[in-house]
């Protein structure tokens, strides 16, 4: 008995599945390949907002140095700082012993790493206006190495901080921040504070 042909539309809609799984694949695979190695590690942005229209170049730029230099702070990979922040990069809020500059980061993210080795940050919330780009985070870890002369017991150690940074031409020119340094004392026993 011959096989029976489908009907010419149901051939057509074959065809159409297939060309669109292929398409459907070959996107996948080409993601794929095209994903950083750090995309396992990558920091999680809960809400992006843009407060104010801006160029879509400028909007596209603006978030790929944000989600570099947070990054650079959820996995210590300095490659990522380095495509984050300008050369002349400044932090106006410097606390004491950091250097000035584009070593700073780095100096301050390896110091607290070698303390809190499986460091990682959500970011919570990205406003971004204009040139200005405000960034809330909460950090979470254990507290397993060193810190000054406290040795960790594995204890948690999360907390919060805000940045607001500047970005020109893609990259991140100035940063002001803050961290909740009393709670993250307390927790790794460094700090204690009667009220």
């Amino acid at each position: 008995m011959p096989a029976r042909r489908k009907p010419a539309g149901m051939r057509q809609d074959h065809r159409s599945l297939r060309l669109a799984r292929s398409v459907e694949l070959i996107a996948a695979l080409t993601l794929s390949l095209s994903t950083p190695a750090f995309a396992a590690d990558s920091v999680t942005i809960i809400d992006l907002v843009v407060a104010a229209p801006i160029p879509d170049t400028q909007r596209e730029a603006a978030t790929k140095a944000v989600r570099a230099f947070y990054n650079f702070w959820n996995t210590g990979d300095e490659a990522l700082l380095k495509q984050a922040i300008a050369p002349n990069f400044t932090d106006h809020t410097l606390p004491p012993g950091r250097p000035q500059g584009p070593e700073g980061p780095a100096f301050a993210s390896r110091r607290f790493r070698a303390a809190v080795p499986d460091l990682k940050v959500t970011v919570e919330k990205v406003i971004v206006a204009g040139d200005y780009v405000t960034v809330h985070m909460n950090f979470t870890g254990h507290f397993t190495g060193r810190f000054g002369q406290t040795q960790g017991k594995g204890q948690p150690v999360p907390f919060i901080a805000t940045d607001l940074i500047k970005i020109e031409n893609g990259r991140i020119t100035d940063n002001w921040h803050i961290e909740d340094n009393l709670t993250l004392l307390q927790e790794m026993g460094v700090a204690k504070v009667d009220l």
